[in-house]
Formats: structure tokens, C-alpha cells, sequence
């Protein structure tokens, strides 16, 4: 059966490459649709005997799904990263993935709020624990740039708020320190002094952002949080939990930032991934100058 393997790789991603659940998990959701496809349309019980044409197959049937570029260039890395596997583990003698093109991905700008959008959502005011701990998130998001899924893993210890900065664990399990401005220091210590305790009713909890019970947060939970404010400020445009971070990495390099700077603080591996910033930048530079030059 062709699924014997697939606990071993996924054994080895989370061991040995260090990837995040969510990772692992998209990881499975491709490889659980291609088993299917290839044992009950093609018959297949061995992966000895999966040839470039049934990996071809599978990825056109993806293509008349109307799935994107993007999600079959997902989709062929982890085939290719699978069947990688399969060969250094001498379970096959062949990789069918060898020669297939990737896709090449729409290149779609991220969205990313104005400063006079950032700064009606981060306007919040009010003094009730959740208020507090709400104004203490988005302040830390923005001033950092974290992931969401880093930022509702935050641990308190990570806080060194004397020094300035937070440390972060991000994907890979890669450690970095990311700079921690005044604003957001003043929100985070609000909360730990103000709030914090109140939410928790004297439980204990490790983790820094927690829910009305006084538990983690959610993704869910902030992303409910994050949309609930962007409408009380009716901010028209769609955020998602990226926002934050798409909008702090477009502001630095709008103000002159070092593209090399950003991409450390946004945990990129490679500068290409925070080089679609420097695209956003340029085109909103072209949208000022549509609408103010006397000849554009």
C-alpha cells in the first residue's frame, strides 16, 4: 500500500527538517489527494512503480480543477520533496519528479493597509482586559512584523522588553530577534501589568496572548479579533492576518529601509520572498504620481 511511507516522511519533516504542524499538514492534505488518485484511478499499490506520467496525470487533473499555479507549484514541491525521500531511503530506485517544470506562479501583490489605516486600527482606546490585551497584539504585529501563527506562540519569556526586542521562533524552527519599538513596548507592558492577570483568574499559562479563558489564542480567535476591529474603525479594506505583516515590511522600505534588514526581520530565507515589497512600493509610487503630477 503506497501509504506505508507517508508516516515516515512526515516523521522525518517534523525530526529532522524541523517544519511547523501547519506545514506538515498542508504536506498531508497533498500527499492524502495524490494516494487517492493514484490507487483509485491508476491502480497503483507501489511507488516502484509510479512513472513521470502518472505524476504528470495528476498534476493536469489538478489544472482542470481550475487550481492555481500557485497551489500546483505547491502541490509538485511536495510530490518532489516526497519522492526525494523515497529514494534516499532506497524504498524505490527512481524519482518520477525529476524534469517536470514548476509552474510559474502569478506574482500577486500582497494587500497591505495605508498608515492612516494602521493607525485608525491601532487607535484603541478603551480600558477592559480584553481592550487592553486586543491594543497590545496588533501594536506587537505591526512593530514586528511576526507571523500570526508566531505571535500566538509568543511565550512571555520570549519578551525582553528592557533591551527592546522580542525573540521568535519562526518557521523551521529558526530562531530570530526582531527590534521592538516604544509604542509597542509600552501596549505589550499595559497588558502584562493591567490585563493579563485579570484574563488568566489565576491560571498559568506560558504562552503571552491568551483568550477569555484564559487559554492560548487561536488563529481563529485572533482573526476574529482582527476582523471584529477593522469593522467598529470601518476600515473597508479586506484584512486578512497577514495584513499586519505585508503593511510593516512595505512601510519600512517605503521610509528607506535596507531590503536586507527587512528580510531578516520577517525571518525570509531568501531575499527573492521579501523582494515583492520592493514591488508594492514601486506601485504605489505610481499611483502617487498618477494622481499628483499636472502630466501624468
Amino acid at each position: 500500500m503506497l501509504n506505508r511511507s507517508i508516516e515516515d516522511f512526515f516523521h522525518y519533516l517534523q525530526v529532522e527538517r524541523g517544519l511547523s504542524v501547519n506545514t506538515i499538514n498542508s504536506y498531508r492534505r497533498d500527499l492524502k489527494r495524490y494516494v487517492h488518485y493514484l490507487e483509485t484511478e491508476l491502480h497503483k499499490t507501489d511507488w516502484n512503480t509510479i512513472s513521470r506520467n502518472d505524476l504528470l496525470s495528476f498534476l493536469h487533473v489538478l489544472k482542470d480543477e481550475h487550481k492555481s499555479s500557485a497551489t500546483i507549484a505547491r502541490s509538485l514541491s511536495t510530490f518532489r520533496l516526497f519522492h526525494q525521500f523515497l529514494l534516499r531511503e532506497q524504498l524505490v530506485d527512481q524519482d518520477p519528479s525529476i524534469h517536470i517544470e514548476t509552474p510559474k506562479k502569478e506574482q500577486k501583490l500582497p494587500s497591505i493597509l495605508s498608515s492612516k489605516d494602521v493607525e485608525k486600527l491601532l487607535t484603541i482606546n478603551g480600558r477592559k482586559p480584553l481592550e487592553i490585551r486586543n491594543k497590545a497584539m496588533l501594536e506587537l504585529l505591526y512593530a514586528t512584523g511576526l507571523r500570526v501563527s508566531e505571535l500566538i506562540t509568543l511565550k512571555v519569556s520570549d519578551l525582553h522588553l528592557t533591551m527592546g526586542f522580542v525573540r521568535c521562533l519562526g518557521k523551521g524552527s529558526k530562531e530570530r530577534i526582531v527590534p521592538l519599538g516604544d509604542v509597542a513596548k509600552s501596549a505589550v507592558e499595559d497588558y502584562i501589568e493591567h490585563s493579563r492577570s485579570i484574563i488568566l483568574k489565576r491560571k498559568k499559562e506560558d504562552v503571552l496572548f491568551v483568550n477569555q479563558h484564559g487559554r492560548p489564542l487561536s488563529r481563529q480567535g485572533f482573526w476574529k479579533v482582527l476582523k471584529t476591529i477593522a469593522k467598529d474603525k470601518q476600515i473597508e479594506k479586506n484584512i486578512t492576518p497577514h495584513t499586519l505583516r505585508h503593511s510593516f515590511a512595505t512601510h519600512l522600505l517605503e521610509n528607506g529601509a535596507d531590503l536586507r534588514a527587512v528580510q531578516e526581520m520577517l525571518g525570509h530565507a531568501d531575499i527573492s520572498t521579501t523582494q515583492i515589497y520592493t514591488h508594492v512600493s514601486k506601485s504605489r509610487l505610481k499611483d502617487v504620481y498618477k494622481a499628483f503630477h499636472p502630466r501624468a
